[in-house]
């Protein structure tokens, strides 16, 4: 007496034999499978289309998220490259740090912005810019090793905003010189932090990629080095 092959056995059957339905074309019409969509039964060539649209389906909306985030991105490049049109800009060096955070606000719609220099040059030292850095501030900034994002923390550098509404999130950037250091070395020593808050929780969040926060410190740092001692 025979022994029926088991479903796994003429799985791998199949597998093994994919000339089989050329050979025996006539099953193609007589195999019944059910529909997941109606339910009903349905032959293996409908069944075939049916997983192919599935499958275009899924390739459709992925195609359709990548031309978002294409489109999401080149947008980001137009505003950022306004900005740094802004920063080329001539004037006076004491003028850059205000011309910096309103160009900014304008080009990334931030609610709110600001920064704070420290080991500025003398003619600097009372401009507003470099007012009200505690220790304890530069000490945070140079812990700082990718810019912060995400909930306020009631952060002494939020606090320079001055805004009359409850900040919920911030992004905060540490500024440093484009130092070329030993590999394996400490980063450079930050000389300022520039804050952006908003009173949406979501705003800024700690799931935030950083990647495009750190071009904006970078491109800030360069700028603002010249008013460094």
């Amino acid at each position: 007496m025979s022994t029926l092959p088991d479903s796994t056995s003429v799985a791998q059957y199949l597998s093994d034999h994919p000339d089989f339905f050329d050979l025996y074309p006539a099953l193609l019409g007589e195999l019944r499978l059910t529909s997941p969509l109606t339910g009903g039964a349905i032959s293996l060539q409908e069944r075939q289309m049916e997983v192919m649209r599935d499958k275009y389906k899924v390739l459709e909306l992925r195609l359709s998220n990548l031309t978002r985030t294409a489109q999401d991105n080149a947008a980001l490049a137009d505003k950022f490259h306004g900005w740094t049109q802004a920063l080329l800009q001539p004037r006076a060096e004491a003028d850059l740090p205000r011309d910096l955070i309103d160009a900014l606000s304008a080009q990334f719609a931030l609610p709110y912005a600001t920064l704070r220099l420290w080991n500025l040059a003398p003619q600097h030292k009372d401009a507003w810019f470099a007012q009200d850095v505690s220790g304890d501030a530069k000490i945070f900034a140079n812990g700082l090793g990718q810019p912060y994002c995400g909930a306020n923390h009631d952060f002494e550098a939020v606090r320079w905003l001055e805004s009359d509404a409850a900040i919920a999130s911030t992004a905060i950037l540490p500024l440093r010189l484009p130092l070329r250091l030993p590999t394996g070395s400490a980063q450079a020593p930050a000389f300022g932090l520039l804050i952006f808050g908003s009173t949406d929780a979501e705003r800024f969040t700690s799931g935030m990629a950083t990647d495009f926060l750190l071009h904006v410190s970078a491109t800030a740092s360069s700028a603002l080095a010249a008013l460094q001692a």
